[in-house]
């Protein structure tokens, strides 16, 4: 054998040594990752079920981030479509348990009318924050993999899933502040704006939206203290309240508007910061952002409580067949896949033959 062929020889086994080590630690970390997430879901179990016991909603984290139970509780079930939803759903029905069909259904009416669905399921706070609930977790690694699952089989079956959970987690800790309240299941006036941006980009530049008059809308952030829904369950009036940055829409731009082409649906994550009178404040939420974004108002369906099936119903009774509308972006947080009333199929549009 010549020296350049040994040379050859060598190089060629050092690559299939690396490329085998490589392998290795792919399935090592793959391992641990696995693992990780599973010692996760069992930690969140019990700290739903403790609550439970307890008979609050409240579980208490760390540097004093306090988390919706349900929301941990849905976490942990694992599979919740398929067969698998009656075991894990809350629904008040078993028949009403399997997100899957109910959301495919919606999208054929929209298909048949001609108008687009943007699904966007709200990430869980506990998944974009895990090291702030569990010992077992951290946030390089994503937790929430039932949900990309899911998401998958959405896709598959055309429905445009706009995931925000990756956005989420590279903004965790930002200048702007967290995408998530510390002291209420909501998000933040940051994630919000983070959201309806994410939106807006989904959207695209369809023809009709040039036709849309634009106007130049002007923001103001200031600095609001909220009394979370959480901080009020736990009832520990030593526990100082959250102070959030808050970023307003002027002009009241962000003001409902029924003609809109574009249709907000969903629970009260689309009614927080926007909506006032309970909901901490107004010309803040993701509609008023949404509207800064596209340059005019957008229709807002929402309701406080599931965004799922009640929300829909809401839609199903204004019996107008969704006339004028382009985009239907249904926005809700991701719990509802177990913890709500059900998924109920619901003839939204009735298109006369």
């Amino acid at each position: 054998m010549t020296l350049r062929n040994l040379n050859l020889l060598k190089v060629g086994l050092r690559a299939v040594f690396y490329l085998l080590l490589s392998i290795l630690l792919l399935v090592g970390f793959l391992g641990f990752a696995t693992a990780e997430t599973e010692l996760f879901g069992q930690s969140l179990a019990e700290k739903a079920a403790e609550a439970e016991t307890q008979k609050t909603t409240v579980v208490s984290g760390k540097e004093g981030w306090l988390f919706f139970a349900p929301e941990l509780r849905h976490l942990s079930v694992g599979q919740f479509w398929g067969d698998a939803a009656k075991r894990v759903s809350r629904a008040s029905s078993p028949e009403f348990a399997d997100p899957l069909p109910a959301i495919l259904d919606f999208k054929a009416q929209l298909d048949k009318a001609g108008i687009e669905l943007i699904f966007v399921p709200i990430p869980a706070k506990a998944a974009i924050y895990p090291e702030m609930i569990s010992e077992h977790r951290n946030s390089t690694i994503r937790s929430d993999t039932y949900h990309q699952k899911f998401y998958d089989i959405l896709r598959d079956h055309g429905v445009n899933v706009l995931d925000l959970t990756p956005l989420f987690l590279k903004n965790q800790f930002t200048d702007a502040g967290p995408v998530y309240c510390k002291q209420d299941t909501h998000w933040s006036g940051q994630g919000c704006v983070l959201a309806a941006e994410a939106i807006a980009k989904a959207l695209g530049t369809p023809p009709w939206l040039k036709e849309i008059p634009k106007r130049n809308i002007e923001t103001e952030t200031r600095t609001a203290e909220i009394t979370g829904d959480l901080w009020r369950e736990l009832g520990d009036q030593n526990l100082q309240k959250e102070q959030l940055r808050l970023t307003y829409i002027k002009e009241g731009v962000g003001t409902s508007w029924r003609a809109s082409p574009v249709l907000l649906l969903g629970d009260s994550h689309s009614l927080v910061f926007h909506a006032g009178t309970g909901m901490h404040a107004q010309g803040a939420g993701l509609p008023d952002h949404l509207a800064h974004q596209l340059g005019f108002p957008v229709d807002v369906v929402a309701v406080r409580g599931s965004g799922a099936t009640p929300s829909r119903l809401n839609l199903y009774r204004r019996r107008d067949n969704m006339k004028g509308k382009r985009v239907v972006v249904w926005c809700l947080s991701v719990r509802e896949f177990t913890e709500g009333q059900g998924w109920r199929l619901v003839p939204i549009i009735r298109i006369k033959k």
